[in-house]
């Protein structure tokens, strides 16, 4: 078979082609493959899946210019200023008017010092064949035929070299004609074509840009012309006559905004099936054991292979198998449409549409009335085999559009059928083989694509829905699945779900795992019926009940998956734009197969109960923390106490600590106001960034203290009032300047934690509570030596159990002391998680602060 054949034929048997073997391998493979008769060239997988698979031709919607007579009027003119052309090659798809035999030009491209400077003109033989001319610098080549007037398009290209005067025209890919010395004004120095002259589609220019004449001009239909600045090889031809578009030293490129068209020539759009380009496929030697390229389009010999793990399960799926569904399928069909009950050795063949609208009609009848609701191994096989072969089906010009449509609702309704819940084991039991149920996802995205001929400038969309499964085609194509319906199969075999019909009274519920927390999208976004890559934002609607952990530590992610992958979710290229309790809107540079993961970590759920006491705890302990702060603060005034820098940092921490909590336990109530939410926020956000640092102050002002630093005390304050209160303000100020619109959280007065605004906040926590965790290991490290040595000196005879216990002691209290004043205790932020006990420790231990 060919390259495109051969691999389609491997992956309807569940296999690859043949992989590259190791150098180390390549001479016991290669006398494997003779021992079994095999010769020369063998096909081998594309290690970067470069080649376009699934089909051979491709669809190609051009705006097509149609000359309708021979007239004096009818043209269009090329809107581009040309260089000079050492070198060109102008391509063009053509269909030419057989009612008109007379001589036509194709086009005309005029300068100054030549009218007839490059010029395409053709006409009819007797024999019915369209012969061509080349004419340069007003040098005529002889009329040559190119292809058959059959009133079909055609495919051409003509090039011409200023190195000998070497010209050349294709007609459907094949070189017709050929010669040199075309235009060689000077025997010994042949010119380039001249630039910045008028390039006229359809008439003859006997004056530069006009005097037309009716009998010279073309009548017929012309599309994508395209021109580039040199002789394009064989290969590139092939690629442009497949509607693929050479980029490199392309001077036009057809399009109906890069053309003056004259009123009477009539513009239409047109659908071309296009033959597959001629591109180069990796095989085998076997005879020398190296590898080469040759033309896809070859038929060569070709292996599958398989992994071991999904030989055996489909072995497995084979030999148990009782063919129930294959024998109810086969009569239900009355042989007009047998499946093969052998996955191994069937011969699949390309399905017409006829052929798979009933295929899948009578396995959807099957499946729905059958007796056993459960698929066996081999059962899921089949159909799975059937839906590839379908998804490859090719519409043929002519053939009923209602049937098209019908063949995409059987076909969503076998891939519902396949994908009930009561099936799961049995995905299982072949996962190795199909890599999950995505397979099922790529398979409904590569039948969307036939849809296309549906869709007319009266029917801009495609909906086809099940009660689990739906696609949508438009100018975006999206399919959905039901969260039941992928939930357990996405989430990994073995593991834990989160149940959707929750009991509010269970409180001893677990989220153990990863759930598919929305239905699954697969998406492409289309331009002239072409996948394109671009940015897209989306909004999916939650299915599942979820919780917010903490206020500081939730995220929530919007993934993609890949079905090469078997089934691996990544977060790449998506990002989070707003989280509401019912949707997740989601902004990604590429389009894929999306849905909202929600990451929950094993942790017991909150009963309203729980709720209550937490909130409750959290605001008696911040009121009693603020009436204790108050109270210090104006002892610390009033009292006396001697001013240093000590005291300086205690007032300025209790003041921070002491605005940010009044805030805190007045917030709920400024939610229903937008500004004055966003108000508190920004506060919030200062005087806790102050409190921080002025805990970080406090860790370097304990750090002064034991390591000796040369700076006096008054430039030390300067230092510390820049870190306390400079810090945050510049913080603050840089983030409301680059996130304002995403600063505040949708449900309450903090920071929106469903973006990168958060981490203004939590990264310099982080950084602070890592510094003053090591300046209070430092400082418990000198305090214990400190105390051992003054134990010595002071009572050298005491026991052991006495310096022990002068040693615990010296340990406990400067942890006990500075453990609150560095704000360490708030790491047990991180644990909330586990257990709710550890809820009720972080919120006692802060709020007490």
């Amino acid at each position: 078979l060919d390259w495109w054949h051969a691999d389609r034929y491997c992956e309807q048997h569940f296999a690859q082609l043949l992989s590259e073997p190791q150098d180390s391998e390549r001479t016991a493979f290669s006398a494997l493959l003779q021992a079994h008769h095999i010769r020369g060239s063998v096909w081998l997988r594309e290690r970067d899946d470069v080649l376009h698979k699934s089909k051979q031709r491709r669809n190609h919607i051009v705006p097509v210019l149609v000359f309708g007579g021979k007239t004096d009027t009818k043209y269009a003119k090329v809107l581009s200023d040309f260089p000079a052309l050492p070198a060109v090659t102008a391509c063009a798809h053509l269909q030419w008017d057989t009612s008109t035999p007379e001589i036509a030009t194709i086009f005309s491209y005029a300068v100054p010092a030549f009218i007839n400077e490059f010029q395409l003109r053709g006409f009819v033989d007797e024999e019915g064949f369209v012969r061509f001319a080349l004419i340069v610098h007003e040098h005529h080549s002889p009329y040559l035929p190119v292809f058959r007037a059959d009133g079909q398009w055609h495919h051409f290209c003509v090039t011409w070299q200023q190195e000998n005067g070497t010209w050349a025209v294709y007609a459907d890919g094949k070189r017709r004609a050929s010669a040199s010395g075309l235009c060689a004004v000077k025997p010994s120095a042949p010119q380039a074509i001249y630039g910045q002259g008028i390039f006229i589609i359809g008439q003859d220019q006997d004056s530069l840009g006009g005097t037309f004449r009716e009998k010279e001009s073309f009548s017929g239909n012309i599309t994508d012309l395209h021109i580039w600045q040199k002789v394009l090889s064989a290969e590139q031809i092939e690629k442009v006559r497949s509607c693929w578009v050479v980029e490199q030293d392309l001077v036009f490129e057809w399009s109906s905004n890069a053309l003056e068209v004259e009123s009477s020539v009539q513009e239409v759009t047109a659908q071309f099936l296009c033959p597959g380009p001629v591109e180069e496929c990796p095989v085998f030697e076997v005879g020398s054991s190296g590898f080469s390229h040759t033309s896809c389009s070859q038929s060569l010999p070709f292996i599958c292979g398989y992994r071991k793990e999904a030989y055996q399960q489909l072995q497995k799926a084979q030999l148990g198998s009782s063919h129930s569904l294959v024998g109810h399928v086969n009569m239900l069909a009355e042989r007009t449409m047998q499946i093969p009950d052998n996955i191994f050795t069937i011969d699949l063949q390309d399905m017409n549409l006829s052929v798979a609208l009933g295929a899948l009609d009578v396995l959807a009848t099957v499946l729905r009335e059958g007796e056993t609701p459960v698929l066996e191994s081999s059962d899921l096989l089949v159909v799975l085999q059937t839906l590839k072969q379908a998804s490859h089906v090719e519409v043929q010009e002519g053939e009923e559009l209602e049937l098209l449509e019908q063949l995409g609702h059987y076909y969503m309704e076998v891939t519902e059928l396949i994908l009930e819940e009561q099936n799961i084991k049995t995905w299982s039991s072949v996962s190795q083989v199909i890599g999950g149920p995505m397979a099922v996802v790529e398979l409904c995205d590569r039948m969307m694509s036939h849809l296309a001929p549906l869709l007319t400038s009266e029917r801009k969309k495609i909906t086809i829905q099940r009660r689990n499964v739906g696609l949508q085609r438009g100018v975006l194509k999206n399919m959905w699945f039901g969260y039941s319906s992928l939930q357990r199969s996405l989430s990994g075999a073995g593991s834990s779900t989160v149940s959707q019909d929750m009991a509010a009274s269970d409180s001893g519920q677990k989220y153990m795992t990863t759930t598919v927390g929305t239905a699954v999208i697969s998406s492409s976004l289309l331009s002239d019926y072409q996948e394109i890559s671009t940015s897209v934002r989306y909004q999916l609607e939650h299915r599942v009940q979820w919780v917010v952990i903490s206020t500081f530590f939730f995220l929530v992610l919007l993934l993609h998956v890949s079905p090469d992958d078997g089934g691996t979710w990544s977060t790449a290229g998506c990002s989070v734009v707003t989280s509401l309790p019912d949707s997740t809107a989601c902004f990604c540079n590429h389009t894929t197969n999306f849905a909202v993961l929600l990451q929950v970590y094993k942790m017991q759920q909150r009963t309203a109960k729980e709720e209550v006491t937490l909130q409750t705890l959290t605001f008696i302990g911040c009121g009693v923390s603020f009436c204790a702060l108050i109270v210090t603060f104006i002892l610390f005034l009033a009292v006396g106490v001697p001013k240093n820098e000590r005291t300086s940092v205690h007032k300025n921490l209790i003041f921070a600590l002491a605005a940010a909590e009044a805030l805190l336990m007045f917030s709920e109530l400024a939610k229903t106001n937008q500004v004055i939410c966003f108000t508190v926020t920004a506060f919030l956000h200062l005087f806790f960034m102050a409190a921080f640092s002025w805990m970080l102050v406090e860790g370097l002002l304990l750090w002064s203290k034991v390591v000796a630093v040369n700076m006096s005390e008054d430039r030390r304050m300067k230092f510390y009032y820049v870190t306390g209160w400079g810090l945050p303000v510049v913080i603050v100020g840089v983030t409301l300047a680059t996130s304002f619109n995403k600063y505040v959280a949708a449900d309450h007065c903090w920071l929106n934690i469903q973006t990168n605004v958060i981490w203004a906040f939590v990264g310099p926590v982080l950084f602070i509570l890592a510094v003053n965790t090591f300046v209070l290991c430092r400082v418990v490290m000198v305090t214990v030596s400190s105390a051992r040595r003054r134990s010595k000196m002071l009572t050298p005879n005491s026991s052991l159990e006495n310096q022990i216990g002068v040693q615990i002691w010296a340990t406990a209290k400067p942890i006990l002391v500075l453990l609150p004043v560095l704000g360490l205790t708030w790491v047990c932020g991180v644990l909330v998680h586990l257990n709710i006990f550890w809820a009720y420790v972080f919120i006692i231990l802060n709020s007490l602060q």
